[in-house]
């Protein structure tokens, strides 16, 4: 009976010394009486427990220093924990630092081999699959070169391809794919697609919250080297990137407002057909326009209003600015309102979440964000597409 899953994290605690001073002479030795380093206790990973499922994608998100990194590595048995354990129950491949494991004065043929085995492989076997290896790399032109005279794009195509070509069950890859060229991502995703429809499971730990919103199946988020939160993805990075950027709860729906507030957006309208009664229901081809009622403390030079739509999964599926199309006034003050028509709505039926922003010109520096501003409801229009999809092309159908 295999077991029920393929990573098992129980309790699992990992800490450092964090050396103050050093002893390096006998006199420093003597003065300090005796005592060799001073030194505190950096805890990493506090108690963390999770377990990963077979043919998971299981993400983990958290800032520099929330202790990621760490555990990865005690997942790989790379570091030992102090307390707890991490417990790994299939073959697993692991890509935690760029080209760790590669010999610099040795080519990229031998490094090949090399990585290979220490991951578990046979010299036949890694024989018959260095033509693939390569292949994904695409590095034929450099494969008998030094790998010190590698870019660091090359090292991470080399090393991946290494990686997945060992027949791993597990895959478990910190931050590493966010060096590659979008050529070398897309086919990268593409491959955890396969491994994905393949029954294998990946451990993926990025910065990239898009990444981990559209791959993953669960996730958990680490702060100060405790899980924080767990669970659907989409609902974690939303909690995660309020944290982050300091967002305030404003409304009993679960609105979130940041920004340095010198304008913000005080109201948001959803009116259809040209009806001047706002509702937030309406129909696939409706005509809609969502009005923004706006309040500014102080004169604020050529700001830019931004609106977006996102499915209850957190998917944007449009995010205009005025600024595409040079819609961006000289300046505001006081009150007013801006307007923002579409004569025939594609999305399907469903819900759907509005958020609205105020930015700068250069859309750096944020006056208001308001999440979830406006929460509606699309229903069937003329268009009957009940299937899978969040949007219409309007396709005109021929048979002959």
């Amino acid at each position: 009976m295999p077991p029920a899953h393929v990573v098992e994290v129980d309790h699992l605690t990992k800490t450092f010394k964090l050396h103050k001073e050093k002893n390096n002479s006998l006199k420093q030795l003597i003065a300090s009486g005796g005592k060799r380093n001073v030194y505190e206790e950096f805890v990493a990973v506090d108690d963390v427990s999770f377990s990963v499922d077979e043919g998971e994608v299981f993400g983990i998100i958290g800032h520099n220093g929330s202790g990621k990194s760490t555990l990865l590595k005690c997942m790989a048995g790379i570091l030992v924990p102090n307390k707890g354990s991490a417990t790994v129950h299939r073959r697993m491949s692991a890509l935690l630092e760029l080209g760790a494991g590669f010999h610099p004065e040795l080519s990229g043929r031998d490094n090949i081999f090399l990585n290979a085995a220490i991951l578990g492989m046979g010299r036949k076997d890694i024989a018959q699959r260095f033509d693939e290896i390569v292949d994904f790399s695409q590095l034929w032109e450099f494969i008998e070169s030094p790998v010190k005279t590698y870019s660091s794009g090359m090292y991470v195509r080399l090393a991946f391809a290494i990686a997945i070509n060992v027949d791993p069950r597990l895959l478990i890859i910190d931050e590493i794919l966010a060096v590659g060229d979008i050529t070398f991502q897309q086919r990268c995703l593409e491959k955890f697609v396969e491994f994905r429809n393949e029954g294998r499971t990946i451990v993926l730990v990025t910065h990239d919250l898009g990444s981990v919103q559209s791959m993953c199946d669960r996730a958990i988020w680490l702060t100060r080297g405790k899980i924080a939160g767990a669970g659907d993805p989409g609902d974690l990075i939303e909690s995660y990137r309020g944290t982050m950027l300091g967002d305030r709860v404003e409304g009993s729906e679960g609105t979130t407002r940041r920004g340095s507030g010198e304008v913000r957006v005080t109201k948001v309208e959803l009116l259809v057909n040209g009806s001047p009664i706002p509702v937030k229901r309406f129909r696939t081809n409706d005509e809609i326009m969502f009005r923004l009622h706006y309040e500014a403390t102080e004169r604020i030079e050529r700001p830019v209003f931004q609106i977006s739509i996102r499915t209850l999964g957190g998917q944007t599926i449009t995010a205009p600015t005025g600024r595409d199309n040079d819609n961006v006034p000289p300046s505001v003050s006081g009150e007013g309102t801006v307007e923002i028509r579409i004569p025939k709505v594609a999305l399907l039926h469903g819900t759907y979440d509005f958020d609205v922003a105020i930015t700068d010109y250069n859309i750096q520096h944020v006056f208001d964000h308001l999440a979830r501003a406006l929460r509606f409801d699309v229903m069937t229009g003329p268009l009957r597409e009940l299937f899978d999809g969040v949007v219409t092309m309007y396709p005109e159908w021929s048979i002959n």
